[in-house]
């Protein structure tokens, strides 16, 4: 089985934009992406990053793990997907990947509904696995299922203060 361990942390400030190397700016990559089916304890998502479509279906988190199996797909089958079969608002971000104690960090800065949030996400080999937080960290979110893609698809980040926040699981 196909396993996720992830650990999810507010970004603060603007200093995590200076983690970039002398010779190249820190570029992003654009990802929009939305749902197909979301019901307690699984999802099945599709995205587009830069030029590559992905299929993604995602299990019940259990602490930081859960079951993620993601396919790719063409560019143009996932782009009609999302105009046609997801249900809005979908989730618009730029994603950049920053090196830091041996570790890919991946810094999502959201747009659109959920303009004004900055997350960055951590793989991990073991859910016990010691990392060093870059100073850039903030809090750790990897508890709290309104930082899910899923649930900021269904309760923006920026409607947060006018709702309360139901979550699915996933």
């Amino acid at each position: 089985m196909a396993v996720e361990i992830e650990r999810k942390f507010l970004v603060k400030g603007e200093v995590w934009r200076r983690h970039q190397s002398e010779a190249a700016l820190l570029t992003g990559t654009i990802y929009r992406q939305g749902y197909l089916s979301t019901t307690k304890g699984k999802s099945v998502r599709v995205r587009l990053a830069g030029n590559q479509g992905y299929l993604t279906i995602k299990g019940l988190t259990k602490g930081v793990s859960r079951a993620e199996y993601e396919y790719t797909i063409p560019a143009e089958d996932a782009q009609e997907m999302l105009d046609t079969l997801c249900e809005p608002p979908l989730i618009e971000k730029t994603r950049y990947k920053i090196e830091f104690a041996g570790l890919l960090w991946e810094i999502d800065e959201f747009a659109g509904e959920n303009q004004g949030l900055i997350v960055a996400e951590v793989e991990l080999t073991d859910e016990n696995q010691v990392i060093e937080l870059p100073d850039w960290i903030d809090i750790e979110v990897s508890d709290d299922l309104r930082y899910y893609n899923v649930n900021l698809s269904q309760h923006p980040y920026s409607q947060w203060s006018k709702e309360g926040v139901q979550e699915t699981g996933v």
